[in-house]
């Protein structure tokens, strides 16, 4: 890319608050971005060739959306965490494999999206972020959710296409959840907590692609209790 075009970019981003650039083949995250840390609120680098996302990245302190999907990233640096205004991170569809804790320091976080990267274990210290209503960890590579995960606060977990055989119980303690996506895993019906039917706050719970049939949740102790829920939701949005 000329660089007349990301002189160009970085005017019209100067005024607009906004830097997008995507899909144009980069290959490091554009260090000229560093003149604009005082007017950046939205960085969209998806689709590039990014491997490395600079600890300078901890000097836009007033970002509130920082996207970087399809990349070749493959770790977060812990500067994120200076972005005490960032309200989405979307990593989707890199090489990461694992999450660093002090994420869980960035307390306007709204939605973590890590879909389609190389997450073995669940992170740890996200319990901090307290306004999180999105956390999408599909299509990993995890395979049990400890009893941590009660500490989360967001209303909805994606745990779609992993390789999940193992559910803590401490899951239906989750005080705000409301949405949890577990298809295509590897639970038996028995993995799953009646406690998740019968005494959290979940009110849609899906679970299509494992090892036995959906509908077998019905056979669950709870089921009764969380149809409720999941019918009282329905009709409140209908």
């Amino acid at each position: 890319m000329g660089n007349s075009a990301l002189k160009s970019h970085l005017e019209t981003s100067q005024k607009t608050g906004v830097f997008q650039l995507t899909a144009k083949g980069l290959q490091e995250f554009p260090e000229e971005l560093q003149r604009l840390t005082a007017n950046l609120r939205t960085v969209d680098l998806s689709g590039n060739k990014i491997e490395v996302v600079p600890a300078s990245v901890g000097n836009f302190l007033l970002l509130k959306s920082l996207t970087l999907n399809s990349n070749r990233l493959t770790s977060i640096p812990s500067e994120l965490s200076k972005l005490k205004k960032l309200e989405t991170l979307s990593l989707n569809g890199n090489r990461i494999q694992q999450i660093p804790s002090s994420l869980g320091q960035i307390k306007a976080l709204r939605t973590l999206s890590l879909s389609g990267n190389q997450i073995s274990e669940f992170p740890s210290g996200l319990g901090n972020l307290r306004h999180l209503d999105l956390l999408d960890l599909s299509h990993n590579k995890i395979q049990t959710v400890p009893s941590e995960v009660s500490e989360l606060q967001a209303i909805e977990i994606n745990f779609n296409q992993n390789q999940i055989s193992v559910l803590s119980a401490e899951v239906a303690r989750c005080p705000r959840l409301k949405v949890l996506r577990l298809e295509e895993n590897c639970l038996e019906l028995s993995a799953i907590p009646d406690c998740i039917l019968k005494d959290s706050q979940v009110s849609l719970i899906t679970v299509e692609g494992n090892l036995f049939e959906g509908k077998s949740l019905r056979d669950l102790d709870g089921y009764d209790k969380y149809m409720e829920r999941f019918t009282a939701t329905k009709k409140k949005f209908s």
